[in-house]
């Protein structure tokens, strides 16, 4: 994440792209965070395996796996349109 705000800040692109560049990250970390718990609370609440909360992982991990690739189509994008 730290890489990512120096190279947006580093690029001579406006302050609104800057700021998506920058958004764009600290949202996949965001959406970490809440797969993260949703895996902690699932893991707590039992150890059974049940259909439910191998669901509720997955949906997680789609979720992380989404705004990867919003970030992506954001970088993407933007360098792009700085580049070409």
């Amino acid at each position: 994440m730290l890489l990512a705000v120096i190279v947006a800040f580093s690029l001579d692109v406006s302050l609104f792209a800057k700021a998506a560049l920058v958004g764009s990250v600290i949202f996949v970390m965001i959406v970490e965070l809440m797969n993260s718990a949703v895996e902690a609370v699932v893991d707590r609440v039992g150890l059974e395996r049940h259909e439910l909360s191998g669901r509720a992982k997955d949906l997680g991990s789609a979720a992380v796996f989404l705004a990867i690739g919003l970030a992506l189509i954001v970088w993407i994008s933007i360098l792009w349109m700085h580049f070409s």
